[in-house]
């Protein structure tokens, strides 16, 4: 048995106006995290104001949204958005690396923290919960674009998409699905009581490693000798993972 992706990208169309299922998936994961760490406010689990909470959730969403279109832009398409820069701003036609936005994410925030005076790793703790679901949403939203789908295969379960030869693996639902493992995970762990950046650094560890081995099944996009670049990329984050697990360990 094989499927066909038949999903339209558009959740519906006002005149000029396109809403993308996308779009809408990150503003469920915004709603989602946003709430989750209110929630951490309001129980005193994260010693800021909810004035603060939310004027850092505006400069995280655009530190998460510039630093994923950079990545992309820089890593893994340079040559079609320098030919089309007017499309480097279309973030809502998907594009977004994580890798990217991780990064912009963790230099505003730990600036945040610095300015504030509060534990950059507590808070850390804090949002990589809600941001493991957010991103098993937005796995969701490559899925119904049609996007980062797999290596062309023969598996049962194999999906035909409309701009792609051959039936391929839905390497998008794979990775929602280890991003879900990882959520639960880290959400059965939170309440525990243990040194700042044990979960942070769980989700440091595990996501690249689902991630790397995910890729062998993805279409690569840009590849660094034998590895894909998500693969490289993954291997860093891995070592800051392990590093921060046992400066952890090794500091209590």
């Amino acid at each position: 048995m094989v499927f066909y992706h038949n999903l339209d990208p558009i959740l519906f169309q006002l005149g000029p106006i396109k809403i993308y299922w996308y779009g809408v998936m990150y503003v469920v994961s915004f709603i989602i995290v946003y709430l989750y760490a209110r929630a951490a406010v309001k129980h005193k689990k994260l010693k800021i104001s909810l004035a603060e909470l939310d004027n850092l959730m505006i400069i995280l969403t655009f530190a998460l949204i510039i630093g994923a279109r950079l990545f992309e832009v820089v890593f893994y398409q340079p040559s079609y958005y320098f030919s089309n820069p007017s499309q480097i701003i279309a973030v809502w036609k998907g594009g977004l690396s994580f890798h990217g936005g991780l990064t912009g994410v963790v230099i505003v925030g730990y600036l945040f923290c610095k300015r504030k005076k509060i534990s950059f790793l507590h808070l850390c703790d804090i949002f990589v919960v809600p941001l493991a679901f957010a991103q098993a949403l937005g796995r969701l939203g490559n899925f119904i674009n049609g996007e980062l789908y797999g290596r062309i295969t023969s598996l049962p379960w194999a999906m035909k998409f409309s701009n792609a030869e051959g039936f391929r693996h839905p390497s998008q639902l794979y990775e929602m699905a280890y991003n879900l493992v990882i959520f639960s995970f880290l959400f059965i762990k939170r309440n525990k009581k243990r040194p700042a950046g044990y979960l942070v650094s769980y989700f440091l560890i595990l996501y690249p490693i689902f991630r790397f081995f995910t890729e062998f099944v993805r279409e690569p996009e840009v590849m660094v000798g034998f590895l894909t670049m998500g693969q490289v990329l993954n291997l860093v984050m891995l070592l800051f993972g392990i590093g921060l697990f046992y400066y952890i360990k090794r500091k209590t």
